[in-house]
């Protein structure tokens, strides 16, 4: 596998995941999927030319575990996309405290952990993409959990983007608002149909996030409007802003 772009995509079983690592392949990278699904993944690895290792990503010691077998195997990662990520519904007061804690174990520190595990084979010229949300830069209470987990995945973005930009490894924050995928069906959850207008696939993000990567792009909201409109009204008017969300958190059950 000489001169083989490796990639290493996280939560690769489904949903943007999966379109990411079919979009890397179908542009010659060879795939390493993690999930913890092993059914799919090995069912998508089979149909792109990739691997698979079973990896729960908010289990510190099975991601370092899994990453030891994986660098191995491929002691030079070109690309390191933390994708893995599940919804939480409800508000901070009323939401099952279990839910509040995987957010953050997964959406958060499963990147951290991920990180800090393939750092070693990560050199110059490589990327690391994570995938974050809108809801990291809109705070909305009915998905309070979830926002939170996203704000922290944004900072810990990036942090790191200023960390490895010595070592000449860029980091890539892309934002996707609402898609619809199996975990965040957005069109039967949202009832705003000016907003369901603006649901994108997961297609669409994958193809977000390997143009980020051509073009070195540190930062990109997918899709600009009317998201990044959202963005700069939660910086600039941050109280009309949140009277505003306020009036409407019957319209939207989760961030994308």
């Amino acid at each position: 596998m000489a001169g083989t772009r490796v990639a290493v995509v996280t939560g690769a079983s489904t949903g943007i995941g999966e379109a990411i690592a079919r979009e890397l392949a179908h542009r010659r990278w060879h795939c390493v999927l993690l999930a913890r699904r092993a059914d799919h993944l090995e069912r998508i690895a089979g149909e792109i030319g990739g691997e698979w290792e079973v990896c729960d990503v908010s289990d510190r010691a099975q991601v370092d575990e899994v990453a030891g077998r994986v660098l191995e195997r491929h002691p030079a990662i070109e690309l390191l996309v933390n994708n893995a990520g599940v919804p939480a519904r409800g508000s901070f007061l009323d939401v099952d405290p279990e839910v509040i804690e995987r957010a953050i174990r997964i959406n958060y520190l499963g990147g951290v952990w991920c990180l800090r595990a393939f750092a070693p084979a990560l050199h110059a010229g490589a990327h690391v993409v994570n995938v974050v949300s809108v809801a990291g830069t809109v705070a909305f209470a009915p998905a309070g959990a979830y926002a939170a987990s996203k704000h922290a995945q944004l900072a810990f973005s990036r942090s790191v983007a200023a960390l490895l930009r010595p070592r000449g490894i860029q980091v890539h924050t892309v934002m996707p608002g609402f898609v619809e995928t199996e975990g965040f069906p957005q069109r039967t959850k949202l009832r705003s149909p000016f907003m369901r207008r603006f649901v994108i696939e997961p297609e669409d993000v994958a193809r977000a996030v390997v143009k980020a990567i051509e073009r070195g792009t540190p930062e990109v909201t997918v899709p600009w409007f009317p998201y990044r409109i959202s963005t700069l009204a939660q910086a600039v008017m941050p109280r009309i802003f949140s009277r505003l969300v306020t009036r409407r958190a019957g319209e939207h059950r989760d961030g994308g």
